[in-house]
């Protein structure tokens, strides 16, 4: 399956979770026809409950219900209307000083192929990836590696985790069915001394771009997220500039406990962008919305199965078609 496929695939339990209701909600508030009346207060009501029960947040939420109910007396669809509103959340992103800029349609995350954009002047672009235990992080590595790799970049990933042997272990088994460079230190050793020994390595064997998995950090550990930011000051000593983007890998079972994970973090590292995987396993992937509102991150990538090729370039056009539209 292509890109889009996987995309749509991966939020198919969330598609079943909602479609039925979501269906009922317009087909009571289309039932006038084009301009007969105002959506009424139980199909607003019955809006926002889905809307929360898929993890689309409170706040998205009622950002939505609200335009809904303008917009509403124009007569148009409340189908349409939701759509519109969800894309104009992702659409806002785009417009936030410092957020990773593409081209293309609105609502288009930039494609695989610019992301180590040759002309930028950063050689090599380095990339740290961040989060929790358990998120998928090491995993996501390798499957970017791999994506990159497909679209003809030269990738090294650096095992920065040095604070777990098995992280180390796992990403060297990712390396080698991605086929690319591994950088790797003794156990125990500095992670930012690690890092930079990658950054030195990849600019003399022409890798780019360099990933840097580090160690799963709680939110919660000072001292955890301390080293974290050594990492962040000692990759801008090797390379002009880096990390050039800073990717927080985020659990979409989690939910909305995610944002609060995402919020220490862009504190912290400086997060320019979010990877979010185990959408597959979730029926509440409306978190992608809560994220684009309430983090004002774009989401670049997420995950949709365990295989290597199972991580794909967000489309919030697609996204909302999958979720939205009568068929697929």
């Amino acid at each position: 399956m292509g890109f889009l496929d996987r995309l749509r695939e991966g939020l198919s339990r969330t598609k079943q979770q909602i479609v039925g209701r979501f269906d009922e909600i317009v087909q009571r508030a289309d039932a006038g026809g084009p301009g007969t009346r105002e959506i009424d207060v139980d199909t607003i009501e019955a809006l926002e409950e889905l809307l929360i029960s898929a993890d689309v947040g409170v706040a998205a939420t009622e950002q939505i219900v609200t335009a809904i109910r303008t917009r509403a007396r124009r007569g148009e669809s409340l189908r349409d209307l939701v759509k519109d509103e969800i894309r104009g959340i992702f659409d806002a992103v785009d417009q936030t000083p410092g957020a990773v800029r593409e081209s293309g349609p609105p609502g288009q995350r930039r494609p695989v192929e610019s992301y180590s954009d040759p002309t930028n002047g950063h050689h090599p672009h380095v990339t740290l990836i961040v989060g929790v235990n358990g998120t998928g992080k090491t995993t996501t590595i390798g499957k970017l590696a791999n994506l990159l790799k497909s679209s003809g970049k030269q990738p090294l990933v650096c095992a920065a985790d040095t604070f777990r042997a098995a992280a180390v272990e796992q990403l060297a088994i990712w390396a080698e069915r991605a086929q690319v460079d591994i950088v790797r230190g003794k156990g125990g050793s500095d992670p930012a001394a690690v890092v930079f020994d990658a950054i030195q390595s990849g600019r003399a064997r022409g890798r780019d771009p360099i990933l840097v998995d580090t160690a799963g950090r709680l939110h919660t550990r000072a001292n955890l997220m301390s080293e974290l930011d050594k990492i962040r000051r000692v990759a801008g000593r090797a390379a002009k500039g880096a990390p050039h983007e800073v990717l927080l890998v985020l659990d979409a079972t989690v939910g909305q406990n995610g944002l609060a994970q995402a919020r220490e973090f862009t504190s912290v590292a400086g997060v320019t962008g979010i990877v979010l995987t185990k959408l597959d396993g979730t029926a509440k992937g409306g978190i992608a919305v809560a994220i684009a509102h309430d983090l004002k991150l774009p989401i670049q990538y997420v995950g949709v199965g365990e295989g290597i090729d199972d991580l794909v370039p967000f489309s919030a056009q697609e996204y909302v078609d999958a979720l939205f539209q009568e068929k697929w």
